[in-house]
C-alpha cells in the first residue's frame, strides 16, 4: 500500500471529519471548559504554568514594534517578562539581545522558563542575524540564565517554531525550511535532521475554520514541521507539519550523529491521521492531545495511534500550544490566530475579544522530560 493510500485508510478508520467542518454545538466535556486567562486586547499563541502556579504566555504583536512578546499573567493582566528590555525590541535594535518574535515557551524539566524566538519580524520574512535563539530564564530571579543561538542551523527561509526536551537534547521544528534541529545543551552544538523529508513538508495549504489561509501579502500559507512531542520514556519522537498527519521516529535515530538522513528516513512511521493542528500536548501515559483548527475540537490520540474527540466547542478557535498542569488540567489557549492579519490575507484583525485560555480537567499527569 502506498503512503497516500495508507493515510486515506487511516482517515476513514478513525472517522475524522473533512477539513472545513466547524463545530456547531459543544460535545464531550465542553461544559467543563473553565476560563483561566482572558484579555480584551492581547493575542497569545501558547501557555505554560510553573509548579508554584505562575502562568506565562507568548504574545503576537498586532502592531509593528508595539506590545510585548512574552508576559507573566499577574492579577488579570500581562506583565512584560523577564523585563521591559527583553520585550522592547524594534527595527534597528540588536536581535540577539531581545525578543524579536517569540513563538513557543515551556517550563523545562529544570523548572526554568525556556523561550523560542524565531528571530524574524514578520510572517515569511527572513530571520535577522542573531535573531533565532533559545532563551533560558531563571524564574526564581527573573533573569536570563543563558541564550542558545540557533543561527548556525537556520537559513533565510527558516521559522524555528516549537521545541521539546529529551534529557540534555532539545528537538526544535523548522516550519519554514522543513526539518528538525537537534541541540545539545551541554555543548551548544546544532544539527539538522530529516531536512526536506516528506514527513516534515506540509502537503497542503493551512486552513482554519474551513477556510484556506493566506499571509499578510496574500500568499497561501504552508507551515512545515511544527508540532512535536516526546514520549514519556524519551524513546519516541512525534512530529508533523501544521496540517498533519502525525509521524513518529525513535529518538535514537535523531541522536545518532553518524547516521545520514537517507538512512534515518527509513525509520519514519506514520502514527496518526491528524488534520490541521494548532498545537499539542502529551501526558505521562503517552496520550497526545491535538487541536483541530477546522472542526474546533481537541483530539486525544492514544499510544497505539487510535483517536477520539476529547472536547468540541465553537469557542475553541485555533487552539495553539497546550499545557498539562500538575493537577491534571489541560490548559487550552484559544488563540484565534487564523483571524489575525498574518493569517487572514492582511485584512484587518477579526479577532473577537476577549481572547481566552481555558482549562479542562482531564485527570492526567504531565510528562517530566
Amino acid at each position: 500500500m502506498t503512503r497516500t493510500a495508507l493515510l486515506a485508510a487511516l482517515l476513514l478508520s478513525v472517522g475524522l471529519p473533512r477539513a472545513g467542518v466547524a463545530a456547531e454545538t459543544p460535545q464531550g466535556d465542553a461544559g467543563a471548559l473553565t476560563p483561566m486567562v482572558q484579555s480584551d486586547s492581547l493575542v497569545f499563541n501558547g501557555v505554560t504554568r510553573s509548579q508554584d502556579g505562575r502562568v506565562f504566555l507568548p504574545f503576537q504583536r498586532q502592531t509593528k514594534d508595539k506590545g510585548i512578546e512574552l508576559g507573566e499573567w499577574r492579577d488579570g493582566k500581562a506583565v512584560a517578562y523577564p523585563d521591559d528590555a527583553w520585550n522592547g525590541w524594534k527595527q534597528g535594535d540588536d536581535p540577539a539581545k531581545a525578543f524579536v518574535a517569540v513563538n513557543a515557551i515551556r517550563i523545562g524539566p529544570d523548572g526554568d522558563l525556556w523561550v523560542v524566538d524565531k528571530g524574524a519580524p514578520g510572517m515569511g520574512e527572513a530571520p535577522l542575524p542573531g535573531g533565532p535563539k533559545l532563551v533560558q530564564i531563571d524564574i526564581a530571579s527573573n533573569t536570563v540564565r543563558r541564550v542558545y543561538p540557533l543561527q548556525a542551523a537556520t537559513t533565510d527561509k527558516s521559522f524555528i517554531d516549537d521545541f521539546r526536551f529529551n534529557g540534555r537534547k532539545v528537538y526544535l521544528t523548522d516550519a519554514g525550511q522543513p526539518g528538525i534541529v537537534v541541540l545539545d545543551l551541554d555543548t551548544g552544538k546544532l544539527r539538522r535532521v530529516l531536512d526536506n523529508h516528506w514527513s516534515t513538508i506540509a502537503q497542503r495549504p493551512l486552513t482554519g475554520q474551513g477556510r484556506v489561509l493566506r499571509d499578510d501579502k496574500g500568499k497561501l500559507l504552508a507551515i512545515h514541521a511544527d508540532q512535536l512531542e516526546v514520549s514519556p520514556d524519551g524513546k519516541t519522537f512525534y512530529y508533523q507539519a501544521c496540517t498533519g498527519p502525525l509521524y513518529s521516529i525513535e529518538t535514537r535515530w535523531l541522536d545518532d550523529e553518524t547516521m545520514d538522513d537517507a538512512e534515518r528516513a527509513k525509520h519514519v512511521t506514520l502514527f496518526a491521521p491528524t488534520v490541521a493542528t494548532g498545537g499539542t500536548a502529551i501526558d505521562a501515559d503517552g496520550n497526545i492531545y491535538a487541536s483541530d483548527t477546522d472542526a474546533l475540537r481537541i483530539l486525544k490520540i492514544a499510544p497505539d495511534g487510535s483517536t477520539r474527540t476529547l472536547v468540541q466547542d465553537p469557542r475553541l478557535i485555533w487552539v495553539d500550544a497546550m499545557w498539562i498542569d500538575d493537577d491534571g488540567g489541560l490548559w487550552i489557549p484559544a488563540a484565534q490566530m487564523n483571524r489575525t492579519p498574518a493569517m487572514n490575507g492582511g485584512e484587518a484583525s477579526a479577532v473577537k475579544f476577549p481572547t481566552t485560555v481555558y482549562r479542562l480537567q482531564i485527570g492526567a499527569k504531565p510528562v517530566q522530560n
